[in-house]
């Protein structure tokens, strides 16, 4: 039976005691405990699929049930069936060579991997559950406890999950902490054995700068504004079928939602029109739509309304994808914002300068792709890059002149759903990786273990003081090319 319970801001040094010395109680974490407690995560998810969706879509007062079932349910059950299924394998030590002439008399050496202790989980509320349970899937698959905090700005699922979860497993192993921003700012500055964070890049210098106090690694995943280049070759309205349907996941609410599409400027009208007959014919109506996820709440709706506002102010071509013609000035309940095409808008606008993580989209014209792979790697190294070509020259020109967290040719954003790819950000999109082997490691201590020969391979050579002639010709041959 489950001890659990969730903790707040003045009790949270006492669950890291508990766990820390649950670990030191335990000592090595068998493949079974592992196993065990990635299935019990496992089942939490799959058992509440209902309540946690329905709790998702209060939070943003209407959220598509069928994509929360894709991104914070179904994507979530993959990283912990995947970790499940392959941390036995994960877990073996690994064999290194050791040098010349060492390994002759018997010299061995392999790195183990070890859990690192407690590893603290600050999500974020776009995608509330996976934020938290992805990571977690590494944490587990590693040997580690786990300190969770779920987004205060998702309080409903915060809630849920938080109950689940203190119903599922002891406070010594996974337990949550609960509050607003002075939690996460105190939960940051614990001396955790790692620390994740997923959110905004400005709140994730807090993380680190907290994390730093006591050397604590941290693992950031930011996002930023994510580029797509649209080469000359790729048929413009597939591109842009791919393009808005990556967007149409929680309405670009997303740190790998396409932010900007660099177009042929001779193609630029017919991808607009391409583009807004493909959200029109997936959305036909906006209002009463339960397909159409709502912006989380007035604040962020708000922001991104002066973003369009100082566009149109600017004189900036502003098309709103209004299929139905709604009036969406007196929503109750909701904060729907219709998707959004900015035509090739001046730097100096602030949609320009910030994530977008909305319903907008910017199109930008060019002439070559050397001006759209100068412009991403004179801009903030992006968590996504999306290429749509089927010039294979071209991806290695994209390649060789950008950098990015990841990337995906001829589509937007499925590389994150590859289990066995790392997902993190470079720079100011993130550091650190996670999912499948690499979230294993990244949540490990990889641990050098040496073994010596039985020989004293010194005193052979020589190598012991007083040093001399024998000392210099074993020196000689070491140092020599």
């Amino acid at each position: 039976m489950s001890t659990n319970k969730t903790y707040g801001l003045t009790d949270m040094s006492e669950l890291l005691a508990l766990q820390r010395a649950a670990c030191l109680e335990q000592g090595a974490v068998s493949a079974e405990v592992r196993v065990d407690r990635l299935d019990r995560a496992l089942r939490l998810v799959h058992g509440h699929q209902a309540r946690i969706v329905a709790a998702l879509d209060e939070d943003f007062g209407c959220r598509s049930p069928h994509q929360s079932q894709m991104s914070d349910i179904y994507a979530t059950m993959e990283a912990l069936k995947h970790a499940k299924k392959q941390v036995r394998h994960w877990m073996k030590p690994e064999k290194r060579k050791i040098a010349f002439p060492l390994n002759l008399f018997g010299a061995r050496g392999q790195v183990l991997y070890q859990p690192k202790g407690v590893v603290g989980i600050l999500g974020t509320w776009n995608f509330a559950v996976n934020t938290v349970f992805a990571p977690l899937a590494g944490v587990l698959a590693a040997g580690n406890r786990a300190m969770l905090k779920f987004s205060e700005v998702a309080p409903a699922t915060a809630a849920l999950m938080e109950g689940l979860v203190a119903s599922t497993f002891d406070a010594s192993e996974v337990a949550c902490v609960t509050g607003g921003p002075e939690v996460g700012a105190a939960f940051s500055a614990l001396p955790l054995d790692h620390l994740v964070f997923t959110g905004s890049g400005a709140i994730g210098k807090q993380v680190m700068r907290a994390a730093a106090e006591h050397l604590t690694p941290v693992t950031l995943e930011l996002g930023g504004k994510s580029p797509v280049i649209v080469a000359p070759d790729y048929d413009l309205q597939e591109a842009a079928i791919r393009i808005m349907t990556g967007k149409s996941l929680n309405v670009g609410q997303a740190c790998l939602a396409p932010d900007y599409v660099f177009v042929p400027a001779d193609a630029l009208e017919a991808f607009a029109e391409h583009a807004a007959a493909h959200t029109r014919a997936m959305y036909p109506t906006i209002v009463g739509n339960r397909d159409f996820t709502s912006i989380v709440n007035e604040r962020h709706l708000a922001r991104l309304r002066m973003y369009l506002d100082e566009a149109r102010a600017a004189g900036v071509d502003v098309r709103e994808i209004n299929p139905a013609s709604e009036d969406l000035s007196a929503q109750q309940g909701t904060h729907k914002l219709p998707y959004t095409l900015v035509l090739d808008p001046p730097e100096q606008l602030a949609l320009m300068q910030e994530e977008l993580f909305g319903p907008i989209l910017i199109l930008k014209p060019y002439r070559t792709l050397r001006e759209c792979t100068r412009y991403i790697a004179e801009h903030p190294r992006p968590l996504g890059l999306y290429v749509f070509t089927h010039d294979e020259r071209v991806v290695q020109d994209v390649l060789d002149h950008t950098l990015s967290g990841g990337v995906a040719i001829n589509d937007v954003m499925v590389h994150a759903s590859a289990e066995d790819l790392p997902f993190g950000g470079i720079g100011p999109s993130g550091m650190g990786h996670y999912h499948g082997h690499d979230g294993f490691k990244a949540f490990s201590h990889a641990r050098p273990v040496y073994r010596q020969s039985k020989l004293h391979l010194q005193r052979l050579g020589g190598m012991l003081p007083p040093f001399g002639e024998r000392a210099e010709k074993t020196l000689a041959k070491m140092t020599g090319l």
